[in-house]
């Protein structure tokens, strides 16, 4: 695994960035998920496959809705809830539970390249939205801005339905959470058993957003580690919606899912000797 040293970036004296020497590591989320005992592997099946377009380059984009029981559905929606949502001021106020895939390379009919990507929702809540025109729009409209808000699209809302075709390429295996993301909280350390209590700890944590109020910026953890004098001792790795923190050998390890979705190549992390905390400072992707 290497190193990412652009993830240094203090302002604590000379002899302290010196101790921020090459110990906090990214790693991909998918790396993450995969040791993950929060997480599992599923393989979605087909469901519908919509045509679109970018609106940056108008190359051809297609979207996979996929079904699965493994994901949650939404809150019950009645027909005339969902017309009064569509209404409002704010439709994305309603959460549809849904796995967005990574984009992927495929050839359309006319032999063309273009770009997939794979949504998963709930299977009930799929064969809901087949049934309803008014519902297949709405769950293609969270899926493209699921998409856009994950991956900086501008994706074109002239989108199609294909008749004969339920999926672009083939069906691909998708991490999913099994456990829901924790609201922003400060939390004490949990009890301890007695086989994990001489060995490992979990520190003392708090998780702000800034700003306060408003669309949110940036997501910052401060986690308390007494009796750790170097960041030479710290392991740290930064996922899309996942932090994971150990201090060797053995005193601390934290592994908790963050609230929002974060941008891990432009995340920063220092740590204070003298305080002994980490600040780990991630700019928020999409909520």
């Amino acid at each position: 695994m290497m190193t990412d040293s652009s993830l240094l970036n203090s302002e604590l004296d000379l002899q302290q960035q010196e101790e921020l020497y090459q110990q906090l590591l990214l790693q991909t989320l998918g790396q993450i998920n995969s040791e993950s005992p929060d997480s599992k592997v599923i393989r979605p099946e087909p469901g519908m496959c919509v045509k679109t377009f970018s609106e940056s380059n108008k190359e051809k984009v297609f979207i996979n809705v996929c079904q699965s029981n493994s994901v949650p559905p939404p809150p019950e929606l009645s027909r005339e809830k969902l017309v009064e949502l569509l209404q409002s001021d704010d439709p994305s106020g309603f959460r549809v539970p849904m796995s967005l895939g990574e984009p992927h390379t495929e050839i359309d009919n006319s032999s063309q390249g273009c770009t997939a990507y794979d949504v998963v929702i709930n299977q009930d809540f799929f064969q809901k939205c087949q049934k309803d025109p008014l519902f297949q729009q709405f769950v293609i409209l969270v899926s493209v801005e699921g998409l856009e808000n994950k991956y900086n699209l501008e994706l074109s809302r002239e989108w199609k339905v294909l008749k004969n075709r339920k999926f672009l390429g083939s069906v691909s295996e998708q991490n999913i959470r099994t456990k829901s993301r924790p609201v922003i909280e400060e939390l004490q350390p949990p009890e301890k058993s007695p086989a994990t209590t001489k060995s490992l700890r979990r520190p003392e944590f708090t998780i702000i957003v800034e700003p306060p109020a408003g669309e949110p910026e940036y997501l910052i953890a401060e986690i308390k580690l007494p009796g750790v004098g170097s960041s030479r001792s710290l392991v740290l790795d930064v996922g899309e919606d996942r932090l994971v923190l150990t201090a060797q050998p053995s005193l601390f390890h934290l592994d908790i899912f963050h609230p929002f979705l974060v941008d891990q190549e432009n995340s920063v992390a220092q740590y204070n000797s003298s305080t002994q905390i980490l600040t780990v400072t991630m700019p928020v992707v999409s909520s």
